[in-house]
């Protein structure tokens, strides 16, 4: 308990929450602070590039193995079964209508990359590695779950008599998404280029990192702060799920990661994502795929509950209970 109080202190003291922190007091005080148009947008480019790029080095070193291949295999299906088990939860536990459930169920089965870029920093403050095959991981775990949330959607489509029962699968615009076609590049780049390539731009994909992680973090927390004043539109089971399905997930993560004998950096990576929420890639698809669903429900679990949750106390705790798994003190 005293090691978990004492990463989560470091956590919360870190800069780049606090510069979150910043973002979302400054936000919900009406403060005259934001980033010059187009930054946000340039930050994510930046840190997307980074990450993919290291990560395609590192892969460069691994050989592609059985145990490599059940990973991302497993990867694949938590990314799916997760919305299953959001979609029955938020049945059984909110008033939320089956097509709103459907659509939210499924932000829950994709992944959040700047929770996993959060991550990143906590591992690497704390001086833990990871392979670079969990960036691989990362743009496995994107699309699954969109088809997931439009077959849980489907009956409830029919039942209302809709003339077009079945909702468009749009999984060609996810994967041609701005963000997973970077972070594929990159880590492709990456992989071709190994180490020699990296040591040509390291002053660059590595010394700036945290630096910038801080800035992109500080704009996410004024994006936040100004969606606040939305949890009256979820309700307080809506806001109760949000808090509890990212235990949920990271609890499957984890046990998948000791059936693998993952290592530390490994475990808790895959637990960020199975606990994480999309709120940019799977609103956008269920926007055209689901229209009849309620942005306002999704966008604010996942983005004003979940994301910061995961960001202040969901990484240090996954990272002690992977440190209590792996026996390490």
């Amino acid at each position: 308990m005293e090691s978990l109080l004492a990463t989560a202190i470091a956590n919360l003291t870190s800069p780049a929450i606090l510069f979150f922190v910043l973002g979302v007091l400054a936000a919900s005080a009406k403060a005259d602070l934001e980033l010059p148009e187009g930054m946000g947008k340039a930050l994510s480019i930046y840190l997307l590039l980074a990450i993919g790029f290291k990560g395609g080095v590192e892969l460069s070193e691994n050989a592609i193995t059985p145990a490599l291949i059940a990973l991302l295999l497993a990867g694949i299906a938590l990314s799916f079964l997760i919305p299953f088990i959001a979609f029955a939860l938020l049945k059984f536990a909110t008033r939320v209508q089956p097509i709103d459930a459907a659509a939210i169920a499924a932000h829950y089965g994709s992944i959040s990359v700047v929770t996993f870029m959060a991550a990143v920093g906590f591992l690497t403050k704390q001086g833990i590695d990871y392979e670079g095959y969990m960036v691989a991981m990362l743009a496995l775990m994107e699309t699954p779950a969109i088809l997931s949330g439009l077959i849980l959607a489907a009956p409830y489509l029919r039942q209302q008599g809709k003339q077009n029962s079945r909702p468009k699968l749009r999984l060609k615009d996810s994967l041609l998404n701005g963000s997973v076609v970077l972070l594929l590049g990159s880590l492709a780049i990456g992989y071709l280029v190994g180490k020699p390539g990296l040591a040509q731009v390291d002053a660059f994909v590595k010394a700036p990192f945290y630096g910038l992680l801080c800035l992109f973090l500080l704009d996410m927390g004024l994006l936040v702060g100004r969606r606040l004043g939305e949890f009256r539109r979820v309700g307080v089971a809506l806001v109760a799920f949000g808090l509890y399905m990212p235990l949920i997930g990271a609890a499957l993560g984890l046990a998948v990661s000791a059936l693998l004998n993952l290592g530390l950096g490994e475990t808790t990576l895959l637990a960020v994502l199975c606990a994480s929420a999309s709120y940019i890639v799977v609103p956008a698809a269920m926007r055209l795929a689901l229209p009849q669903a309620k942005a306002s429900l999704y966008i604010t679990t996942s983005l004003a509950v979940t994301f910061p949750f995961n960001v202040i106390v969901g990484i240090p705790l996954y990272f002690q209970l992977a440190m209590l798994l792996q026996g390490v003190n």
